[in-house]
């Protein structure tokens, strides 16, 4: 009996093991296309978007490891932001370079198609809005919200560590000291000199052993 016991406890582990193994092997990474097939818009003279952005993104799963697809052109920003006050905003004048990004648009060339890709790398709520036309286009319905769950985690690709800070490299000018003389000869006459004592000595103690003879 306790036989049949463990074969059926292995019979069910081995089991488990190959579902858990089939679920991650069919778990993947999805590519949204903001707005779906009318993509990311604003028509200036109706004043109105493409499509309906918070209603798409309601029927949306993001997760880790997804992106973001705007298909779009340079009428339109891309802005993505953590913060939710920038976002009520509809403007980056008071953003941190840490919380809130500008990924493309804006340009002189207006109507030039261009595609973002914006990776999902951070879990939790998180906010999209386009400021061009001094937050016009965002207040007329162009930003949407977003909540991302972990799913399968990030991809070795995205799941990089940050880079070091910056340290500003160490100056290359030396204190200034004062200027060193190097003598490398006597000066003119020292040899004379020398010479010239060692002789008065020598003829002194010649002078006192005649006397003393």
């Amino acid at each position: 009996m306790a036989m049949a016991v463990d074969s059926m406890v292995f019979f069910v582990a081995v089991a488990l093991f190959f579902n858990l193994a089939a679920s991650q092997s069919t778990a993947k990474y999805t590519n949204h296309t903001v707005g779906g097939p009318a993509g990311w818009f604003y028509n200036i003279n109706t004043k109105k978007t493409s499509a309906d952005y918070s209603a798409w993104a309601a029927k949306q799963t993001f997760n880790l490891g997804d992106y973001l697809i705007f298909s779009t052109n340079t009428n339109q920003t891309v802005i993505q932001t953590y913060n939710e006050t920038t976002y009520r905003n509809c403007s980056m004048d008071d953003a941190s370079d840490d919380d809130t990004f500008q990924y493309q648009g804006g340009s002189n060339e207006f109507g030039e198609a261009m595609t973002v890709a914006v990776p999902l790398t951070i879990e939790g709520p998180q906010y999209y809005f386009s400021d061009a036309d001094d937050g016009t286009q965002c207040l007329n319905g162009m930003a949407f919200e977003i909540k991302v769950g972990h799913g399968i985690g990030l991809p070795p690709s995205l799941n990089q560590p940050p880079p070091p800070s910056y340290v500003e490299p160490p100056s290359t000018v030396e204190a200034e000291s004062p200027p060193i003389t190097v003598v490398t000869s006597r000066p003119n006459g020292g040899g004379v000199r020398s010479s010239a004592g060692s002789f008065l000595v020598v003829s002194i103690l010649v002078m006192l052993v005649l006397h003393l003879l």
